[in-house]
């Protein structure tokens, strides 16, 4: 019921074809499962570290800001995504273009070498190329419909090569010059932050291992010295301890994060 909830979402999301990457609005039931999720974890957490139940359950109120994390989180793959699918649809214009066909022809043979490539029809650039494709056919030039997509992608690489392919169809530049080299620029930059990825990816299961470590410890200590631990869970001081030990660890969290992430 979820999975048809969140289809019919995505498809009145984009029955106009002028999809917002930089939104995301999650379905109820999508919602519900993420607060469900993250109201758990910090249930469990908060137990190991209070072993109280209304203190657990106080904790759990943090689960509100989990949806909003995590729209961000679908935002950025999202986004990742449409830029790899950004980059398949240059080299498919640059390969028609080579062969001396006009762009808006171009663009059509690019769109079904996509749909090879990505047979699902909902896939982000395949709408995007459609809807380009059907505001040539309405009379609309090709630099209004690419510029309309530039504004709704908010994506730095898209956004040059559209100024670019605006100043080349005003002044009778090298269009297909500009979409091999725009082309190559884009691959360029994602290797390098592939190969970011494989540099940090050991660094980012040692964090996720290190954020997990603090209610390991906790967990064995209670089980192994259960009359060593239980002043912490009984007596005011232990409470404060626990409370700037969870504080300190979402502070880390956040942090570790923002440092994981890496601009190209």
């Amino acid at each position: 019921m979820f999975g048809k909830k969140r289809e019919s979402q995505e498809i009145q999301e984009r029955e106009d074809g002028l999809t917002d990457y930089d939104v995301y609005i999650m379905g109820k039931g999508e919602k519900l499962i993420n607060l469900v999720f993250a109201a758990a974890v910090l249930f469990a957490v908060g137990y190991v570290f209070y072993h109280s139940l209304i203190l657990s359950a106080l904790l759990m109120a943090l689960a509100f800001k989990w949806p909003k994390i995590r729209t961000r989180q679908i935002i950025e793959k999202r986004k990742n995504q449409l830029t790899l699918q950004f980059k398949d649809m240059l080299y498919s214009l640059a390969s028609a273009l080579s062969v001396g066909k006009s762009v808006e022809s171009g663009i059509g043979d690019a769109l079904k070498d996509l749909q090879v490539i990505y047979p699902d029809p909902r896939t982000d650039i395949l709408v995007e190329m459609e809807y380009i494709l059907r505001g040539i056919g309405m009379n609309n030039t090709t630099e209004s419909m690419f510029s309309q997509f530039a504004e709704r992608a908010h994506l730095e690489d898209i956004e040059n090569f559209v100024d670019i392919f605006v100043t080349c169809k005003r002044t009778g530049g090298d269009l297909m010059e500009v979409m091999r080299s725009t082309s190559n620029t884009i691959g360029e930059k994602i290797e390098v932050k592939q190969e970011i990825e494989t540099t940090i990816s050991g660094r980012k299961y040692e964090f996720n291992f290190m954020m997990a470590l603090p209610v390991i410890m906790i967990l064995f200590l209670t089980v192994t010295s259960g009359e060593y631990m239980e002043p912490v869970f009984t007596q005011p001081a232990g409470r404060i301890a626990m409370t700037a030990a969870i504080g300190m660890f979402g502070i880390s969290y956040l942090v570790g994060s923002k440092l994981m992430k890496i601009s190209v």
